[in-house]
């Protein structure tokens, strides 16, 4: 038996998603003369791009440099930062925005006339440019989505098909049912794994998925334990799922974060107060809660002029849950917000299975370390997106072909089960007992379901009757992104586990300090039986062997 196979087609690339990188990608690549395909499962806004609200790091022509901004960076990302990484990556930002510019982009500008920038956590200087006040990550994809880029919407990635040559296809299904691209090369741009925890800023769709694809294709992941949590989202009793963020910028412009006593929250903790890197920010926001018993803190906006001009998203977001920043104080707590970690690639993209990339949150390419620096993600995207579309190009002339799909099994637990543990378990503050029991809870919550499943139904049937396809596609991805997210959660709680020590965003309670023994990254692989293999590597390990490029 083999997955029945509704559609085929043939490309020079497949990007796995339609944000800033994979965009930025397909875009590049197209230039050259390469047949794109972007396999997007969503819709065209339904991205982490189109909710970036701060801005683009980049550094700004006076009183800023390369080297100051790779200082900030690596400051923040508290000893694992790959600093080749960072400069190579920092230093392609204005060329980076300028295409972005190019191709429509607009920014906004101060008085003068000159773009205007403002300051966010963990950085020295006002180097963010921003567009729409706070929609900057708005505009971003929407000029990308002009471009006019070929996307299939509405079709997720099931497996990344591999052979003797390294990539050779990539495996599907949308509303037409199960389907096949023949294509040397992929690119994983999918996002990141917000969807792990119960309140994130992230959308629906983030739920792991580039990061099992990798896995299940033979690559390695690493730095999954270093989960970054935003300090503040829009704090609304009772609710879940993808929560407004009230961006960093808020607190650059003067915004104070006080408990409900009225006292400051980051008062001696840091010496840049509320505008520390956001790991020390969420931990003193979740340390105050716990001490006082409450479930969310404030941020007092009112003394800021034209509020409701800079920050119309964010305006528009209070509004709607009963809250008038320019008058009331504005309720907040921390959520997921940003993988550091993901897929182990250098600073184009590249993997160590060859023909699959990696770019944007997916990646783990040594920027971020153990802790993002903030707004530097969408430099990442454009940066390394671009460079990954060149580097897709060594693909052409490898003759690609997927002969023949034989079943899997997915293994997943309840996606309920999944976010409560690692909500409860694995969020701001950890400790190893924790992240035990949620071992334990999830493991224990395993179901197996095959590829098609008989349940499910694949078409035709054996008794020639017709299947609904669309049904076939939503029900699989259904349980595609369970798989995901399982697989991502278990790896993540078994990185976790083995960092005996507090770093970046990674805290564990029972171990409050850094330890110099565990400077490095840790990677995680799938070996012959499917189980998760540990490895520790350095930070600025470079995954693609030597003279693969």
């Amino acid at each position: 038996m083999t997955v029945p196979v509704s559609w085929e087609a043939e490309a020079d690339l497949v990007v796995i998603g339609g944000g800033v990188a994979g965009l930025t990608a397909a875009r590049t690549a197209s230039l050259r003369g390469l047949r794109v395909l972007t396999l997007s499962k969503g819709g065209p806004t339904d991205t982490s791009t189109q909710y970036a609200q701060g801005g683009i790091a980049v550094v700004a022509p006076q009183g800023d440099s390369v080297d100051s901004h790779v200082h900030d960076t690596v400051e923040a990302g508290a000893g694992l930062c790959a600093e080749s990484a960072v400069h190579s990556i920092v230093e392609g930002g204005q060329a980076a925005v300028a295409a972005l510019t190019d191709l429509g982009a607009v920014f906004d500008l101060g008085r003068d006339g000159q773009i205007s920038r403002t300051r966010e956590g963990g950085h020295s200087t006002r180097r963010i440019i921003h567009a729409g006040g706070d929609a900057t990550g708005a505009e971003v994809q929407r000029a990308l989505n002009a471009a006019g880029l070929p996307v299939l919407f509405g079709a997720a990635a099931l497996r990344v098909v591999t052979g003797p040559d390294g990539v050779c296809g990539v495996v599907c299904v949308s509303d037409n049912g199960f389907g096949v691209v023949h294509t040397p090369a992929v690119l994983l741009a999918t996002g990141g794994l917000g969807q792990l925890y119960a309140l994130s800023t992230n959308p629906p769709g983030a739920t792991g998925d580039g990061v099992a694809l990798a896995l299940w294709a033979g690559a390695a992941v690493a730095d999954l334990e270093f989960v970054q949590f935003h300090p503040t989202v829009l704090y609304t009793p009772g609710g879940v799922g993808r929560r407004p963020l009230i961006s960093e910028a808020v607190r650059g412009e003067g915004a104070i974060l006080v408990d409900s006593e009225g006292h400051p929250v980051t008062a001696g903790v840091h010496p840049r107060g509320d505008l520390a890197p956001r790991d020390v920010v969420s931990r003193a926001i979740a340390e105050r809660m716990r001490a006082l018993g409450t479930d969310h803190v404030f941020l007092d906006a009112r003394r800021l002029d034209g509020f409701a001009q800079r920050f119309p998203t964010i305006t528009a977001s209070c509004l709607a849950a009963g809250i008038d920043p320019g008058a009331q104080l504005i309720p907040v707590a921390p959520a997921a917000h940003y993988q550091c970690g993901g897929v182990l690639t250098d600073t184009h993209g590249r993997t160590e299975v060859p023909g699959l990339y990696a770019a944007g949150e997916v990646a783990r390419t040594g920027l971020h370390g153990a802790n993002r620096l903030a707004s530097n993600s969408l430099l990442e995207g454009l940066v390394v997106g671009e460079r990954a579309g060149v580097a897709a190009a060594e693909r052409l002339g490898v003759c690609a072909r997927v002969d023949e799909i034989a079943p899997w099994t997915l293994e997943f637990a309840d996606r309920a089960v999944v976010q409560h543990a690692m909500t409860e378990h694995a969020s701001v503050v950890r400790d190893g007992a924790g992240l035990a029991a949620a071992r334990t809870r999830i493991d224990a919550a395993m179901s197996l379901v095959p590829v098609p499943d008989p349940v499910v139904g694949d078409f035709p049937t054996s008794a020639g009757a017709e299947q609904d396809p669309a049904r076939v596609g939503s029900d699989h991805l259904h349980h595609i992104e369970d798989a995901a997210l399982t697989l991502t959660a278990r790896a993540l709680l078994r990185a976790a586990a083995a960092r005996l020590e507090s770093r970046g965003c990674h805290t564990r309670s029972e171990f409050p300090g850094t330890v110099e023994e565990q400077r490095h990254s840790t990677a995680i692989r799938l070996d012959a039986h499917g189980r998760l293999e540990l490895s520790t590597v350095a930070a600025d390990f470079d995954p693609v062997p030597t003279g693969a490029r």
